[in-house]
C-alpha cells in the first residue's frame, strides 16, 4: 500500500516581498497553516463553553480484551467475595466498531483505583490479566504502569465522571474517512481510538453532525495518510455553537433524531435482527444497575440482582451474512438519496439556528464561524474579568474613593 505524502516548501523573507505564491499560484497572503483562505482559522481560540465535554477513551496497554463467548461464561461464574464478574466486565467500543461491523467485544475494566487484593477476588478476570497483561506491563518503561499492571494505562477519571448517570453518550472515531457521530450505551467502555462527548441530547448530536461542524473540523483537524483525524482541542473546543430559540432547538433535535433513526434502520433492519436478553448477576450499585429489575434481587444481603441486558443480534446465520455489508463506511460511501436528504434537512435547521443561509460555501462557513469564535472568546474574557476576585489593593483603592 502506498502512503499519502504532502511536501511543503516554505520561503521566508524580511517583509519586503510584496508577492506570495502558494501551490504555484499567486495569493494575497499565506497563513501559518499554509493556506490562503480569507479566514485565518489558526486564530481560533478555545471556548470555556465547550470545556469538559469531549474526552478520549481509556488506553488499555495490555490484553484486557475478552471475546464475547468467554465474557458470557464469566458473567455467570461465582467469586469468593460473593460479587459478580459484571462489576468488571463491560462491552468495549473502538473506532473500527463504529464504522465497521465487528463481533461483540468485552473488556476487563478495573476502574481508576481498584486495589490488587480486591481484584484477585474476581477469579477469572484476575487470572486472565495476571497471565496476559502482567508480563506485558513488566516490560513497560513507565513505573506507574508497570507497578499498577491491573489498571488501564490511562483510566480517564474525568471522562467517567462526565458521563456518570447518563444513559448514552456521543462518539466519533479519532481517524476515519468520514466524520461520523453515533450514540453508544453508557455501559460501554470506549477505547482511546474514539472520542466521546458527555452529552445525550439530540440537539448536540445535530450540531456536531452538521455540515458546519464538518467543514470546521476538516479544516482544523489533522490527517493520517488520506484519512482525516479529529482532535477535540482544535476541532471542537473552539467550535462556536449557536444560541437558538426554543423552536430552533426542537427543529435541530427532530432532524437529528430522524437522521439517526433512518440510519439505524438501515444498519439493523428489523427484518434481519432481533433483540435478545443477556441475563447475569449484577451489583445493584454497580455499572449495570439500570438494567436490574428491582423485583429481581436474588441475594438481598449483598445487593445482587439479575441483569437483563437487551442486545440486538442477527436473526440467523443468513441474516448475519447480509448484515456484514451494513456498515457506516459503506453507507456513507454510497450516500443514498434518503441519507443525503436527511443530512440536508439537518443542515438547514442548524444554519437557521445561526441565522445563516443553508447554501454557504465552505470558505463562507469558515469565515462566519471564525468571526463567531472570536466574538464568543471576547465575551468569555470580558465575563472572566468582571467576575475576577478583586485584590486587596483594588479593595483598598475603592474604600478611599
Amino acid at each position: 500500500a502506498g502512503a499519502a505524502v504532502n511536501v511543503s516548501m516554505i520561503g521566508f523573507d524580511d517583509g519586503s516581498e510584496k508577492t506570495h505564491t502558494l501551490d504555484g499560484k499567486a495569493v494575497p497572503v499565506i497563513h501559518p497553516n499554509l493556506t490562503a483562505n480569507t479566514a485565518d482559522v489558526t486564530a481560533a481560540t478555545s471556548l470555556q463553553a465547550n470545556a469538559r465535554i469531549a474526552f478520549s477513551g481509556t488506553k488499555k496497554s495490555g490484553d484486557f480484551d475478552i471475546a464475547d463467548g468467554l465474557a458470557c461464561e464469566w458473567l455467570l461464574a461465582p467469586n469468593p467475595n460473593g460479587k459478580p464478574n459484571s462489576d468488571l466486565l463491560k462491552p468495549w467500543l473502538n473506532g473500527g466498531a463504529i464504522v465497521k461491523r465487528l463481533l461483540p467485544a468485552w473488556i476487563i475494566d478495573t476502574g481508576t483505583d481498584l486495589k490488587l487484593n480486591d481484584f484477585a477476588l474476581y477469579e477469572k478476570p484476575y487470572a486472565h490479566a495476571f497471565k496476559l497483561v502482567k508480563p506485558q506491563r513488566d516490560e513497560n518503561k513507565r513505573e506507574h504502569r508497570r507497578l499498577n499492571w491491573w489498571l488501564h494505562a490511562e483510566t480517564c477519571p474525568g471522562m467517567r465522571i462526565a458521563i456518570d448517570g447518563q444513559i448514552r453518550f456521543l462518539t466519533t472515531p479519532r481517524v476515519s474517512k468520514f466524520r461520523i457521530f453515533s450514540w453508544a450505551d453508557s455501559i460501554t467502555l470506549p477505547d482511546d481510538g474514539i472520542y466521546i462527548f458527555a452529552r445525550s441530547d439530540d440537539f448536540f448530536f445535530g450540531i456536531v453532525h452538521s455540515r458546519l461542524h464538518e467543514v470546521w473540523s476538516l479544516k482544523l483537524g489533522t490527517r493520517l495518510a488520506d484519512r482525516p483525524r479529529y482532535t477535540p482541542n482544535t476541532c471542537f473546543e473552539n467550535f462556536p455553537f449557536p444560541r437558538p430559540m426554543p423552536a430552533q432547538v426542537a427543529a435541530i433535535a427532530a432532524a437529528a433524531q430522524d437522521l439517526n433513526e433512518q440510519r439505524e434502520r438501515w444498519l439493523n433492519p428489523p427484518e434481519w435482527t432481533e433483540t435478545r436478553l443477556l441475563e447475569f448477576p449484577g451489583s445493584v450499585t454497580g455499572p449495570w444497575s439500570r438494567y436490574i429489575d428491582p423485583s429481581s434481587i436474588i441475594n438481598p444481603p449483598s445487593s445482587i440482582g439479575l441483569v437483563r441486558y437487551p442486545r440486538l443480534e442477527p436473526r440467523d446465520a443468513d441474516c448475519a451474512a447480509k448484515l456484514k455489508k451494513r456498515t457506516l463506511t459503506n453507507l456513507y460511501n454510497e450516500r443514498p438519496t434518503w441519507l443525503d436528504n436527511a443530512h440536508k434537512k439537518l443542515d438547514a435547521a442548524v444554519a437557521a439556528a445561526y441565522g445563516w443561509s443553508a447554501d454557504l460555501t465552505d470558505e463562507q462557513i469558515l469565515e462566519k464561524l471564525l468571526a463567531l469564535n472570536l466574538e464568543r472568546a471576547a465575551e468569555e474574557a470580558k465575563a472572566a474579568n468582571v467576575n475576577k476576585p478583586k485584590t486587596s489593593r483594588e479593595k483598598h483603592a475603592e474604600a478611599t474613593i
